[in-house]
């Protein structure tokens, strides 16, 4: 009787796990195949570029300056290159249409696009007076020639800007690092938070557009390695946090973020948004703003971006003197509040 109980119960349980088997089968047999993940460059722009409304268009070019702070000095034009290697931001089509936007309604310069690394050529570079390199991650040169045309561009007396992310690139090329003052280490401050900014000069022919105050404005923000941010001895800060209000030091206080106070130390520090230099006979210009679509609508940023260029074109006279080397200068802090 035992014996018959034990192979009865012996059976049951293998029908149930027959029955459990089979209705996982079916249920995998419905699950809907796991979509193949975007590999090459063209698979990945695609999936992760949106089309750009009508809206979001008329958007752009209502906010974009109607005519350039100064009148260029010749016929320009600008290379602007938007290849990523690591996060592929989704505002790149929306800058490369603002810069777009420029050439046609204030005829400050012409634009090509640009997304092939073939393009940074000796020969090719000729044709232009600025490379922009828009929201561009993990840049690396296919070979030694590139870099060196690059390096070359600028030095002979040519432009070198960057928007938002241009900064977290070149970690093979450091002499091409060093022309854009710095890598990425972080964004404490995220996309979603509103942050207040200060002018570190105030009366720069390149901090016109905020009208000499400081301002409130989301946007993701980024931190630079210290190992790699070439500092105020080469570089003119124009605009920085303005970490006098708690909302911008609150995201680098407590446990969570001991990460941050163990590199940069509990003090206060600088955490500078836009800058320019001076490279050889070239110039750069760089701002950190740009992760959000709608930055590319703000009309105080694009006149901004649109000075910037034409200072790193050498059409707008500004001065580029380091933070260090010219004294103690007052900043225009943000309101009190948003």
């Amino acid at each position: 009787m035992k014996k018959f109980a034990l192979l009865f119960g012996l059976a049951a349980l293998l029908a149930v796990s027959s029955t459990v088997a089979a209705a996982d089968k079916k249920a995998k047999k419905k699950q809907p195949p796991k979509k193949a993940q975007p590999q090459t460059w063209e698979e990945k722009k695609k999936a992760r570029f949106k089309p750009i409304t009508d809206e979001q268009r008329k958007s752009i070019a209502s906010a974009v300056p109607k005519q350039a702070t100064v009148k260029p000095k010749q016929a320009r034009r600008i290379l602007v290159f938007y290849r990523c290697g690591g996060f592929i931001h989704t505002s790149i089509p929306f800058a490369n249409l603002a810069v777009q936007e420029m050439s046609r309604k204030t005829k400050a310069f012409a634009v090509d696009l640009a997304d092939t690394y073939d393009v940074f050529t000796r020969e090719n570079l000729k044709k232009y007076d600025l490379v922009l390199l828009n929201s561009t991650t993990h840049m690396k040169f296919e070979n030694a020639a590139q870099e060196k045309a690059l390096l070359d561009f600028v030095a002979s007396g040519k432009g070198l800007a960057g928007f938002h992310a241009a900064s977290d690139n070149f970690g093979d090329h450091p002499k091409c690092r060093e022309m854009i003052g710095g890598q990425f280490n972080g964004h404490p401050w995220g996309a979603g938070g509103k942050w207040a900014f200060k002018l570190d000069d105030p009366k720069h022919v390149l901090n016109k557009a905020f009208g000499g105050k400081g301002f409130w404005h989301s946007d993701e923000i980024y931190q630079y390695n210290p190992d790699t941010y070439i500092g105020l001895e080469k570089l003119r800060v124009l605009v920085s946090l303005d970490m006098s209000k708690e909302a911008v030091t609150k995201p680098i206080e407590g446990k969570s973020n001991e990460r941050y106070k163990k590199q940069y130390g509990d003090g206060p520090r600088e955490v500078p948004v836009s800058w320019v230099q001076e490279i050889g006979k070239g110039r750069l210009f760089y701002t950190n703003l740009g992760h959000r679509d709608d930055t590319f609508w703000n009309p105080q940023v694009l006149r901004h971006m649109l000075d910037g260029l034409q200072y790193a074109l050498g059409d707008l006279e500004a001065d580029a003197t380091p933070t260090a080397k010219i004294g103690k200068l007052k900043p225009a802090l943000a309101p009190a509040k948003p």
